[in-house]
Parts: structure tokens; sequence; C-alpha cells
């Protein structure tokens, strides 16, 4: 059955925007666990925008799931990754003009950088995730690295509506097969909401589902746990 990561860098972007210490994301993972959250997930990114480094050594402490790093694939990343170990690290590109992540990694460009460095975490006993976009290229340099699951990009399938929205959907079916039948893991994630998520869940052998955005935006309303507890219903409902 596919889980749910429930990324809480946006409870992050609200305490930032007033550099103060409220709302702390490791209080607000609590209560995304008790709503059922498989996973957390948090970026750490370079402009430290968001969440914080104090941040991430917290969550792997306190969290009882299981932490998910989303970095750019950097030597100070690398520092702190051996620090925290966290369960998974998600390696997706940086801009820092970007107001959240654009696309997949450029697998093909920078191939024996991104093999000397996931492997440097790998002997520390950390799973490996490459943000792609939904390309059999893509899938293919991910396996050739030495990436244990892929994340594939839903950004263009959350933007899209009607037949064109559908044949992205089926070549988020055919990525999945794929990247399985070779042996890596598949998570999704960016742009799904409680609309769009249903036919993404479905999918066969999607391992999990990386949300944020829309779930906090809904804990607004109803309080991020019963937020939480919504969009895991909607997944298990296939």
């Amino acid at each position: 059955m596919t889980t749910l990561g429930v990324n809480i860098d946006h409870i992050a972007n609200v305490r930032q925007a007033r550099k103060t210490v409220e709302p702390d994301p490791v209080q607000f993972a609590f209560l995304a666990e008790l709503g059922g959250a498989d996973s957390i997930t948090v970026h750490l990114r370079e402009d430290r925008r968001h969440i914080q480094d104090r941040d991430v050594f917290l969550l792997k402490e306190t969290i009882k799931t299981k932490l998910n790093l989303e970095m750019a694939a950097t030597e100070e990343m690398l520092e702190i990754a051996r620090k925290v170990l966290p369960d998974y690290v998600t390696l997706v590109p940086e801009k820092r003009e970007e107001v959240t992540t654009e696309g997949g990694l450029n697998l093909k460009e920078n191939m024996k950088y991104l093999r000397n460095f996931i492997e440097n975490l790998k002997d520390l006993n950390i799973k490996v995730s490459a943000f792609i976009d939904p390309l059999s290229e893509q899938i293919n340099y991910s396996k050739e690295i030495g990436f244990d699951y892929v994340e594939l990009h839903t950004g263009k399938y959350a933007e899209l509506t009607g037949y064109d929205q559908y044949e992205e959907l089926q070549r988020l079916i055919e990525s999945t097969n794929e990247a399985n039948d070779i042996g890596l893991v598949v998570n999704a994630g960016h742009g799904l909401n409680f609309n769009n998520v249903k036919k993404i869940a479905s999918i066969n052998n999607m391992n999990e589902l990386n949300i944020g955005h829309s779930i906090v935006a809904r804990a607004l309303a109803v309080g991020l746990e019963k937020s939480v507890r919504e969009m895991k219903s909607l997944i298990k409902s296939n």
C-alpha cells in the first residue's frame, strides 16, 4: 500500500517570515505523525530559507517514523547528512531564485560526481533517492549511478487538466513500472493535493507520496493532525 511522507517545510516558512521561534516544525512533525504520517520530509536548502540545521537534528532525535532529508548534492550537505544520519536522503536540484523545486535532477551531466556522492551516503547505511522527471533515460541513469529509490516529479501532472493530465498520468504509470522492473523503489511528489492524489496513490507499486503544501494549507482550517488523517484516508482508499 502506498504510504505518506509529510513535508513540513511550509511550517518553517511561517516561522522564518518573522525570524522567530514559532511555529516550530519539530512540534508539528509530532502532530503529523499522530495523523498517520509514515515519514517526515524536510528540505534543508543552501540558503536556509525555511528549514534550519537545528530542525533536522531535532527531528532525527524526536520523530517516531522515518526522516527523509531532501538536499542538494553539495559537500556542505554531505557533512550534515554524516552527522544527522537520516533514514533517507533525496537528492534534488536547487536554485536560489526558485520558489520551489522546479524539476528533476539532470543525471546525465553529473553521473560521475553523483556516483561518488551517493557512495559516501551508502557507506553510512543511508538510502538514497533521486528526484527526477518521469523519463526513461532518467530512470536508467538512476539505476546506473546507484540510487536505491527514485522520486517521480508529479508537478506537470498537477498543473494539467483533462486529457493532457491523463497522458501525464500514463507517463507516471509507465515510469513506475519501468523503475520497478530494474529494481528501483518508486516514490512521487510535487503539487499533489486533496483533489488529484487518488490516481497517483492507486498506481501499482507506488511506494510513498511526499506531500507538503496542500496538507499545511488544509491544516490552517482543520489543524495538522486532521489534515494528515484526511490525506492518508484518500491514499488508503484505493
